[in-house]
């Protein structure tokens, strides 16, 4: 289940998204569904047809069960399926510490 805390784990192919903050002005406020992913870009469907935006260089709003997060692109700036990964990597990790 996608939670606010795990959603820079999981796959985003399918989520609402939103541009906040981004080092091309002409970027902020673009909005969409994200219907591609790469490890470096989404591709978004927006009102103006498809676009694909770099990830690092934006800061990303997510809405989530009516409430909003934000995501600086470097947190999600790696391949999906590597990404999904990286959670259980990261939970072995915990329980090797607490051994």
């Amino acid at each position: 289940m996608i939670t606010l805390e795990n959603l820079k784990f999981h796959e985003m192919i399918g989520m609402q998204t939103k541009i906040i903050k981004s080092t091309n002005s002409q970027f902020n406020n673009i909005k969409g569904r994200i219907i591609d992913e790469t490890k470096s870009t989404f591709t978004l469907s927006t009102t103006n047809g498809l676009k694909k935006f770099p990830k690092q260089q934006n800061q990303w709003e997510f809405q989530l069960n009516g409430a909003k997060i934000s995501l600086n692109g470097r947190m999600i700036s790696k391949k999906p399926e590597d990404r999904i990964g990286m959670k259980k990597w990261l939970n072995l990790q915990k329980i090797r510490l607490n051994l």
